[in-house]
Protein backbone atom coordinates (compact mmCIF):
# COMPACT_ATOMS: atom_id res chain seq x y z
CA UNK A 1 0.00 0.00 0.00
CA UNK A 2 1.43 3.66 -1.13
CA UNK A 3 2.30 5.65 1.69
CA UNK A 4 -1.14 7.84 3.20
CA UNK A 5 -0.72 11.34 2.78
CA UNK A 6 -1.89 13.78 5.88
CA UNK A 7 -3.77 16.50 3.50
CA UNK A 8 -6.08 13.42 1.75
CA UNK A 9 -6.37 11.92 5.23
CA UNK A 10 -7.67 15.43 6.77
CA UNK A 11 -9.72 15.65 3.71
CA UNK A 12 -11.38 11.94 4.53
CA UNK A 13 -12.15 13.04 8.46
CA UNK A 14 -13.82 16.13 7.63
CA UNK A 15 -15.97 14.37 4.89
CA UNK A 16 -16.84 11.49 7.82
CA UNK A 17 -17.41 14.44 10.15
CA UNK A 18 -20.02 16.85 8.18
CA UNK A 19 -21.22 13.97 6.06
CA UNK A 20 -21.11 15.52 2.57
CA UNK A 21 -18.16 16.29 0.33
CA UNK A 22 -19.35 19.74 -0.26
CA UNK A 23 -19.39 20.97 2.71
CA UNK A 24 -15.88 19.48 3.68
CA UNK A 25 -14.63 21.47 0.52
CA UNK A 26 -16.12 24.81 2.59
CA UNK A 27 -14.21 23.65 5.48
CA UNK A 28 -11.46 23.02 4.30
CA UNK A 29 -11.67 25.49 1.41
CA UNK A 30 -11.10 23.21 -1.58
CA UNK A 31 -13.07 22.34 -4.00
CA UNK A 32 -16.02 19.26 -3.89
CA UNK A 33 -14.86 17.65 -7.15
CA UNK A 34 -10.86 17.66 -5.72
CA UNK A 35 -11.97 16.14 -2.44
CA UNK A 36 -13.71 13.64 -4.55
CA UNK A 37 -10.24 12.87 -6.58
CA UNK A 38 -8.83 12.41 -3.62
CA UNK A 39 -10.93 10.12 -1.19
CA UNK A 40 -11.22 7.69 -4.93
CA UNK A 41 -7.61 7.41 -4.78
CA UNK A 42 -7.80 7.09 -0.89
CA UNK A 43 -9.82 4.18 -1.59
CA UNK A 44 -8.06 2.40 -4.16
CA UNK A 45 -4.87 2.94 -2.52
CA UNK A 46 -6.51 0.89 0.99
CA UNK A 47 -8.44 -1.49 -1.58
CA UNK A 48 -11.58 -0.94 0.00
CA UNK A 49 -14.98 1.28 0.03
CA UNK A 50 -14.92 4.13 2.68
CA UNK A 51 -18.44 5.59 1.95
CA UNK A 52 -21.95 4.54 1.32
CA UNK A 53 -23.63 7.48 -1.08
CA UNK A 54 -27.11 8.54 -0.68
CA UNK A 55 -28.82 11.27 -1.46
CA UNK A 56 -28.63 13.26 1.76
CA UNK A 57 -24.67 12.48 1.76
CA UNK A 58 -22.09 9.84 2.67
CA UNK A 59 -21.72 7.60 5.50
CA UNK A 60 -18.37 6.15 6.32
CA UNK A 61 -18.33 1.81 5.78
CA UNK A 62 -17.14 -0.64 7.91
CA UNK A 63 -14.02 -0.14 6.65
CA UNK A 64 -14.24 3.93 6.47
CA UNK A 65 -14.90 4.00 10.42
CA UNK A 66 -11.76 1.91 11.14
CA UNK A 67 -9.61 4.52 8.57
CA UNK A 68 -11.40 6.91 10.58
CA UNK A 69 -9.89 6.14 14.24
CA UNK A 70 -6.64 5.43 12.75
CA UNK A 71 -6.24 8.99 10.59
CA UNK A 72 -7.45 10.65 13.45
CA UNK A 73 -4.92 9.26 15.57
CA UNK A 74 -2.35 9.92 12.68
CA UNK A 75 -3.34 13.98 12.22
CA UNK A 76 -3.14 14.61 16.08
CA UNK A 77 0.31 13.09 16.15
CA UNK A 78 1.47 15.40 13.39
CA UNK A 79 -0.11 18.13 15.13
CA UNK A 80 1.65 17.40 18.13
CA UNK A 81 4.62 17.29 15.87
CA UNK A 82 4.35 20.98 14.45
CA UNK A 83 3.60 22.24 18.00
CA UNK A 84 6.69 20.55 19.09
CA UNK A 85 8.63 21.85 16.86
CA UNK A 86 7.30 25.39 17.35
CA UNK A 87 7.53 25.07 20.54
CA UNK A 88 11.86 24.00 20.37
CA UNK A 89 12.33 26.82 18.14
CA UNK A 90 11.00 29.11 21.12
CA UNK A 91 13.75 27.57 23.61
CA UNK A 92 11.70 24.44 24.49
CA UNK A 93 13.62 21.43 24.44
CA UNK A 94 11.90 18.56 25.89
CA UNK A 95 7.70 17.74 25.76
CA UNK A 96 6.17 15.30 28.17
CA UNK A 97 2.09 14.83 26.99
CA UNK A 98 0.42 14.21 30.10
CA UNK A 99 -3.05 12.48 30.23
CA UNK A 100 -5.15 12.28 33.34
CA UNK A 101 -8.45 11.27 34.74
CA UNK A 102 -10.61 13.83 36.24
CA UNK A 103 -9.82 13.15 39.82
CA UNK A 104 -6.05 13.33 39.77
CA UNK A 105 -6.48 16.44 37.88
CA UNK A 106 -8.80 18.11 40.38
CA UNK A 107 -6.33 16.86 43.18
CA UNK A 108 -2.54 16.99 43.62
CA UNK A 109 -1.01 16.38 40.02
CA UNK A 110 -1.40 20.19 38.85
CA UNK A 111 0.57 21.58 41.93
CA UNK A 112 3.22 18.42 41.62
CA UNK A 113 3.78 19.26 37.90
CA UNK A 114 3.99 23.26 39.01
CA UNK A 115 6.81 21.78 40.80
CA UNK A 116 8.40 19.82 38.59
CA UNK A 117 8.46 22.51 36.25
CA UNK A 118 9.27 25.49 39.15
CA UNK A 119 13.00 23.38 39.11
CA UNK A 120 15.36 25.20 37.35
CA UNK A 121 17.08 22.13 35.77
CA UNK A 122 13.53 21.91 34.12
CA UNK A 123 13.43 25.00 32.29
CA UNK A 124 13.36 23.62 29.11
CA UNK A 125 10.43 21.13 29.34
CA UNK A 126 7.09 21.78 28.54
CA UNK A 127 4.24 19.53 30.63
CA UNK A 128 1.17 19.19 28.23
CA UNK A 129 -1.69 17.75 30.54
CA UNK A 130 -4.83 16.81 29.64
CA UNK A 131 -8.13 15.22 30.91
CA UNK A 132 -9.56 11.66 30.02
CA UNK A 133 -11.50 8.72 31.32
CA UNK A 134 -9.01 6.17 32.60
CA UNK A 135 -10.12 3.53 29.39
CA UNK A 136 -9.13 6.37 26.88
CA UNK A 137 -5.80 6.94 29.36
CA UNK A 138 -5.05 3.74 29.11
CA UNK A 139 -5.61 3.05 25.16
CA UNK A 140 -3.86 6.14 24.45
CA UNK A 141 -0.66 4.95 26.25
CA UNK A 142 -0.70 1.50 24.80
CA UNK A 143 -0.75 2.99 21.14
CA UNK A 144 1.86 4.91 22.11
CA UNK A 145 -0.38 8.67 21.86
CA UNK A 146 0.73 9.51 24.81
CA UNK A 147 4.28 8.77 27.35
CA UNK A 148 2.59 9.16 30.34
CA UNK A 149 -0.84 7.95 31.63
CA UNK A 150 -2.58 8.76 35.42
CA UNK A 151 -5.51 7.09 36.25
CA UNK A 152 -7.29 4.74 38.44
CA UNK A 153 -5.28 1.25 39.15
CA UNK A 154 -8.65 -0.62 38.59
CA UNK A 155 -8.16 0.40 35.13
CA UNK A 156 -7.15 -2.48 32.53
CA UNK A 157 -3.02 -2.12 32.31
CA UNK A 158 -2.66 -4.98 30.82
CA UNK A 159 0.82 -4.80 28.42
CA UNK A 160 1.74 -1.27 30.22
CA UNK A 161 3.95 -0.82 33.42
CA UNK A 162 3.18 0.76 36.01
CA UNK A 163 3.92 2.52 39.26
CA UNK A 164 2.07 3.99 42.34
CA UNK A 165 0.94 7.36 42.24
CA UNK A 166 -1.32 9.19 45.30
CA UNK A 167 -4.16 8.08 46.96
CA UNK A 168 -7.45 9.59 47.66
CA UNK A 169 -10.25 9.71 49.76
CA UNK A 170 -14.30 9.12 48.40
CA UNK A 171 -16.71 10.93 50.55
CA UNK A 172 -20.17 11.91 51.28
CA UNK A 173 -20.90 15.85 50.82
CA UNK A 174 -24.23 16.75 52.19
CA UNK A 175 -26.56 20.41 52.52
CA UNK A 176 -26.21 21.11 56.47
CA UNK A 177 -30.06 20.21 56.75
CA UNK A 178 -29.99 17.27 54.91
CA UNK A 179 -30.79 13.89 56.86
CA UNK A 180 -27.20 12.10 55.76
CA UNK A 181 -25.68 15.14 57.39
CA UNK A 182 -26.54 14.47 60.51
CA UNK A 183 -24.37 11.36 60.55
CA UNK A 184 -20.56 11.38 60.45
CA UNK A 185 -20.16 7.94 58.67
CA UNK A 186 -22.05 6.40 56.60
CA UNK A 187 -22.12 3.10 54.19
CA UNK A 188 -22.89 4.05 50.49
CA UNK A 189 -25.72 1.61 50.53
CA UNK A 190 -27.42 4.03 53.31
CA UNK A 191 -27.29 6.87 51.30
CA UNK A 192 -29.42 5.38 48.85
CA UNK A 193 -32.08 5.94 50.03
CA UNK A 194 -31.59 9.74 48.99
CA UNK A 195 -31.47 11.43 45.61
CA UNK A 196 -27.42 11.79 44.81
CA UNK A 197 -25.81 14.26 42.52
CA UNK A 198 -23.88 12.15 40.08
CA UNK A 199 -20.53 12.29 37.16
CA UNK A 200 -21.35 11.32 33.92
CA UNK A 201 -21.27 7.58 32.88
CA UNK A 202 -17.58 7.71 31.60
CA UNK A 203 -15.92 8.61 35.11
CA UNK A 204 -14.14 6.56 37.37
CA UNK A 205 -16.58 7.57 40.12
CA UNK A 206 -19.50 6.67 37.97
CA UNK A 207 -18.72 3.21 37.78
CA UNK A 208 -17.61 2.86 41.46
CA UNK A 209 -20.92 3.82 42.85
CA UNK A 210 -23.20 2.00 39.94
CA UNK A 211 -21.32 -1.05 40.49
CA UNK A 212 -21.34 -0.70 44.59
CA UNK A 213 -25.13 -0.09 44.08
CA UNK A 214 -25.73 -3.23 42.23
CA UNK A 215 -23.65 -4.95 45.10
CA UNK A 216 -25.96 -3.75 47.36
CA UNK A 217 -29.24 -4.66 45.55
CA UNK A 218 -30.18 -1.04 45.34
CA UNK A 219 -30.98 1.55 43.12
CA UNK A 220 -28.85 4.61 42.20
CA UNK A 221 -30.90 8.22 41.65
CA UNK A 222 -29.79 10.61 40.34
CA UNK A 223 -31.39 13.75 40.62
CA UNK A 224 -29.03 15.68 38.01
CA UNK A 225 -25.83 15.38 36.18
CA UNK A 226 -22.70 17.53 35.78
CA UNK A 227 -19.34 17.01 34.52
CA UNK A 228 -16.78 18.25 37.16
CA UNK A 229 -16.45 18.20 41.12
CA UNK A 230 -17.18 21.42 41.45
CA UNK A 231 -20.42 21.86 39.72
CA UNK A 232 -21.77 18.72 42.16
CA UNK A 233 -20.97 20.43 45.20
CA UNK A 234 -22.68 23.83 43.87
CA UNK A 235 -25.47 21.44 43.25
CA UNK A 236 -25.16 19.98 46.70
CA UNK A 237 -25.30 23.86 48.11
CA UNK A 238 -28.27 24.25 46.60
CA UNK A 239 -29.95 21.68 48.01
CA UNK A 240 -30.10 19.09 44.72
CA UNK A 241 -29.44 16.05 46.88
CA UNK A 242 -25.93 14.44 47.67
CA UNK A 243 -23.08 13.67 46.41
CA UNK A 244 -19.89 11.33 46.44
CA UNK A 245 -16.52 13.26 45.32
CA UNK A 246 -12.73 13.02 46.79
CA UNK A 247 -11.90 14.39 50.03
CA UNK A 248 -9.02 16.15 48.37
CA UNK A 249 -11.55 18.53 46.45
CA UNK A 250 -13.76 19.38 49.23
CA UNK A 251 -12.21 21.05 52.21
CA UNK A 252 -12.04 24.83 50.82
CA UNK A 253 -15.51 24.59 49.36
CA UNK A 254 -17.29 23.11 52.19
CA UNK A 255 -15.62 25.73 54.99
CA UNK A 256 -16.98 28.04 52.46
CA UNK A 257 -19.98 27.02 52.00
CA UNK A 258 -21.50 25.13 54.95
CA UNK A 259 -21.63 21.63 53.33
CA UNK A 260 -21.37 18.65 55.79
CA UNK A 261 -18.27 16.14 54.86
CA UNK A 262 -19.26 12.33 55.76
CA UNK A 263 -17.17 9.50 55.79
CA UNK A 264 -18.25 6.62 53.36
CA UNK A 265 -17.06 3.38 55.39
CA UNK A 266 -17.14 1.06 52.24
CA UNK A 267 -13.53 0.09 51.94
CA UNK A 268 -13.47 0.76 48.24
CA UNK A 269 -13.43 4.68 49.31
CA UNK A 270 -9.89 4.80 49.39
CA UNK A 271 -8.91 4.59 46.20
CA UNK A 272 -5.43 4.36 44.21
CA UNK A 273 -3.97 6.21 41.40
CA UNK A 274 -1.32 4.32 39.06
CA UNK A 275 1.24 6.09 36.63
CA UNK A 276 1.14 4.19 33.17
CA UNK A 277 3.51 4.22 30.30
CA UNK A 278 4.60 1.41 27.74
CA UNK A 279 8.26 1.07 28.44
CA UNK A 280 10.30 2.95 30.91
CA UNK A 281 13.43 2.44 28.65
CA UNK A 282 11.39 3.75 26.08
CA UNK A 283 10.78 6.72 27.47
CA UNK A 284 12.35 10.59 26.31
CA UNK A 285 14.54 11.85 28.98
CA UNK A 286 12.35 14.66 29.82
CA UNK A 287 9.50 11.88 30.50
CA UNK A 288 12.06 9.83 32.41
CA UNK A 289 12.81 13.13 34.85
CA UNK A 290 8.40 13.69 35.29
CA UNK A 291 7.70 9.87 36.44
CA UNK A 292 10.78 10.15 38.85
CA UNK A 293 8.92 13.63 40.22
CA UNK A 294 5.81 12.10 40.62
CA UNK A 295 6.87 9.03 42.35
CA UNK A 296 8.95 10.78 44.81
CA UNK A 297 5.54 13.32 45.19
CA UNK A 298 3.64 9.96 45.90
CA UNK A 299 6.25 8.87 48.15
CA UNK A 300 6.10 11.44 50.31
Amino acid sequence: MHDLDLTTLRLFVATCTLRTIARAGEQQHIGASAISKRLAQLERTVNAPLFERGRRGVVPTAAGEILLEHARAMLASADRVARDMAAYRHGIKGQVRVLASMSSIAEQLPDDIAGFLADPAHAEIRVDLEEQVSSQIVRAVREGLAPLGICWDAADTEGLQTRPYRRDRLVLVAHPQHPAAQRPRLAFADSLVHEHVGLPASTAVYSMLARAAAIAGRPLHYRTVVSTFEASLRCVRAGLGIAVVPREVVPLVASADGLRVVELTDPWATRQFAICFRDAQGLSPSARLLLAHLQAKAAT
